[in-house]
């Protein structure tokens, strides 16, 4: 029952009007980023460009600096990516709370025009919203919003520098990006959410139990044959594409437009200054697994003119 005006709440921020104003913002901060290695034919495109973009971008709705964002992402790759060690999962996540609740107590004396100050002077049914769920909201949007964007970032930069008809031809046909941006989102979809099985239950022959926890594989499902015709193929003109990378329904990601828009820009720009770039012979991509997978490093190489 929380869902509804929890929800509620915070869309607007996230609209597509809202998503147009920060766009420029994110636009100058690839050309940014692009500027600091173009003239050194080398960068890895996932640490060096990928994962400095949503989590910079995260901080602009949530009113903190630019200078937070190597703390940000270390405390997101605590939660997400090493979830599997207690000791780092608890120092992401405290910190995360720590920081909040700073800022939090910051915005009570002086409130500006971002999500945290927004919350806080918000009221649901003549109610404010309680400062648990206040602090609950702005942890879920910096984890939610800044690993998994990275991760398709990184996956779109990974396939451009192993797939180069597909790059040539994003550069030659601009107009194709948008549909472009879909099919890598279907092929790379970087999140697979959690549910709690709520009764026992078979399914084709796999038993789950109430209480079991169980992944749904977004990922999965965007490669079914049913539903794509060669599903195991980036299509980048792929037309139909009903794809579930944010999920569906009343839970479908609140934040898929700005995802979106940071993918997409973070693309165009790195096009329009290094239309060709291939991976590095002497580099190593890994990649990270889990709820949210990805690239963690994609070093490529690029002539200079």
């Amino acid at each position: 029952p929380v869902h509804t005006w929890a929800r509620r709440l915070i869309l607007p921020w996230f609209s597509p009007a809202r998503v147009a104003e920060y766009e420029t913002y994110t636009r100058e901060l690839c050309r940014r980023l692009v500027d600091g290695f173009a003239t050194t034919g080398h960068v890895d495109a996932a640490v060096g460009y990928a994962q400095q973009i949503p989590v910079r971008v995260i901080g602009i709705l949530l009113g903190v600096p630019e200078t937070m964002s190597d703390e940000f992402t270390s405390w997101v790759r605590d939660v997400l990516e090493f979830a599997h060690i207690p000791e780092r999962r608890v120092r992401g996540r405290d910190n995360i709370v720590r920081y909040f609740i700073n800022e939090m107590e910051q915005r009570r004396a002086n409130p500006g025009d971002d999500l945290i100050s927004f919350l806080l002077n918000a009221e649901v049914d003549g109610q404010k919203v309680p400062d648990g769920h206040v602090l609950g909201t702005v942890a879920l949007t910096l984890i939610a919003g800044v690993d998994t964007t990275w991760s398709a970032i990184g996956s779109a930069m990974w396939h451009l520098a192993t797939h180069p008809d597909d790059r040539r031809r994003l550069v030659a046909e601009p107009a194709l990006m948008a549909t472009a941006i879909e099919e890598l989102l279907r092929a790379y979809s970087p999140v697979t959410m959690a549910r709690i099985v709520a009764d026992d239950i078979e399914f084709h022959g796999c038993p789950m139990h109430q209480g079991d926890r169980v992944l749904l594989n977004f990922p999965a499902a965007n490669r079914d044959p049913e539903v794509f015709p060669d599903a195991d193929q980036v299509l980048i003109d792929r037309e139909i594409n009903r794809h579930v990378a944010f999920g569906a329904g009343i839970h479908r990601c609140a934040g898929s437009n700005l995802a979106r828009m940071e993918l997409r820009v973070a693309v165009e720009e790195f096009l329009a200054r290094i239309p060709e770039f291939e991976l590095d012979p002497d580099g190593e991509v890994t990649w990270a697994g889990g709820q949210v997978r990805g690239p963690r490093t994609v070093p490529v190489q690029f002539p200079v003119a």
